[in-house]
């Protein structure tokens, strides 16, 4: 069955030029020159997409887009705007636009668009079972797994976005999941059956930065013996997820941004930009509003990759998640690391339902990581469990000494079960955890406070369990 496609726009030559290309793509076409006409063609007879201008006589595009997300949510549409109507753009993405074309319409671009959209509407709403035991593997393996409104807020939310190529920024506490949210995102896109590719942004030392992002020729710089692919070449046709954006430095930034605007790269020492078709996410722990103020972040920067948020939950938000997902967490470390199935006691899932996880799911797999190797007869008791930080609620935590105040002469009972390191690990957990709540996860102000290299407080944290 041929594929048809609605366009929508008052300029006659816009509607013949657009018919032509796409006729030559082998897709059935109808045309409208204004709202009214749209909606009846639209009624009368099915389409797979909508490709309509931003001003028509009786309406604008937004109308139009708004109108198909709530009487035919599963087709995409795109819109025409005209050239550098960013704020247009943005406005379009934002109310449901599957993404947009500028004008004059770059026809090679126009192809992409509308290739990616019918494959975007080709798809149900779930991936189906492929029959391909790796593919539904990784299906498996990067699942959303809980039942709690929350999540299922999330699942719906993420079900939406992944029909639109907007960039959206990820936001949430450390370990909550928002490469896990990134990856559902690009599974259930177009773009499922292209790279996903992962980078954090933290990671990657400054003077390697433009290379690792855009590529390199040989010779371009000392010790470059040969070509190398970026990132955005690696993830060209994909997704490009940007983990702790925020940490990327200014210049870099601005270069970035080009990225965004043009669709284009230039890699280290070439004189051409290469095209590029990348979904871009971001995310980060940082407030990136506070980060603008603090003049860490571009501002134009900032709305470019903040077109549409979406916050992932903390685990103490869902808490009725944590029986679910240790199950779950289980299983997946007595298959990798060839132990016997264990289980939880009554008491040991009762603690970890209380307990504040400021690690979010992270930190519950390392709990259960190190409790699956001290348990005995399979089964996990309260007394296996070693929480890395005091719970906001009253639970016992076996090994722990109670905690002092800053100052105070702690007066520590030297039982036979009494550890100097699991002691002093906890004061120094303590301290990070104050110093980071103090600077709002920030870890640079946090290291300063701490009186430590930010490269120190980092290898401390994952020590800890805490990254």
């Amino acid at each position: 069955m041929v594929d048809k496609v609605l366009i929508v726009d008052d300029e006659p030559d816009i509607r013949e030029l657009l018919e032509i290309t796409l006729g030559r793509m082998s897709l059935d076409t109808a045309s409208a020159e204004d709202l009214t006409t749209a909606k009846h063609l639209l009624s009368s007879e099915p389409f797979n997409l909508c490709l309509t201008d931003m001003r028509l006589p009786d309406g604008d595009g937004i109308d139009l887009v708004e109108y198909i997300q709530t009487e035919y949510s599963q087709m995409p549409v795109a819109v025409i705007t005209a050239h550098g109507s960013t704020e247009t753009a943005v406005r379009a993405l934002k109310n449901g636009a599957f993404d947009f074309v500028s004008k004059p319409v770059d026809l090679q671009k126009l192809r992409d668009l509308v290739n990616s959209a019918l494959q975007l509407s080709g798809k149900d709403k779930l991936p189906k079972s492929t029959g391909n035991s790796a593919t539904e593997a990784e299906a498996d393996r990067f699942k959303l797994r809980g039942n709690s409104p929350k999540l299922e807020l999330l699942r719906e939310q993420i079900s939406k976005l992944a029909r639109s190529q907007a960039p959206i920024f990820i936001s949430g506490e450390s370990g909550c999941g928002k490469e896990l949210t990134a990856r559902a995102i690009h599974m259930q896109s177009s773009r499922s059956d292209a790279p996903f590719i992962a980078v954090n942004c933290g990671a990657i030392p400054a003077e390697l930065m433009e290379s690792e992002f855009f590529g390199h020729l040989k010779g371009s710089f000392t010790g470059a013996d040969q070509d190398k692919q970026g990132l955005f070449q690696a993830a060209q046709k994909g997704t490009l997820f940007l983990d702790e954006v925020a940490d990327l430095p200014l210049q870099m930034q601005v270069k970035l941004l080009r990225v965004i605007q043009e669709k284009a790269i230039r890699p280290v020492g070439s004189q051409q930009e290469e095209p590029i078709d990348v979904r871009l996410l971001s995310a980060t722990h940082k407030n990136l509003a506070e980060e603008v103020e603090q003049g860490n972040l571009r501002q134009d920067l900032y709305f470019r990759i903040n077109v549409i948020g979406l916050a992932v939950p903390s685990l103490r938000e869902r808490h009725e998640d944590i029986a679910l997902l240790s199950d779950y967490m289980l299983q997946k470390i007595s298959l990798e690391n060839s132990l016997p199935s264990c289980s939880l006691s009554d008491s040991a899932l009762q603690a970890l339902e209380k307990y504040h996880f400021p690690g979010n799911v992270r930190e519950l797999e390392n709990i259960l990581q190190r409790a699956a190797t001290l348990c005995e007869n399979h089964t996990i008791e309260e007394s296996n469990l070693e929480f890395i930080s005091t719970p906001h609620l009253d639970i016992a935590q076996p090994g722990a000494e109670k905690r002092q105040p800053a100052g105070d002469k702690a007066d520590i009972a030297m039982s036979d079960e009494f550890s100097l390191e699991k002691h002093l690990e906890a004061i120094e957990i303590e301290a990070i955890e104050k110093a980071l709540e103090e600077t709002r996860w920030n870890k640079t102000a946090a290291a300063k406070k701490l009186g430590v290299s930010f490269r120190s407080l980092r290898y401390r944290l994952k020590k800890l369990g805490l990254d």
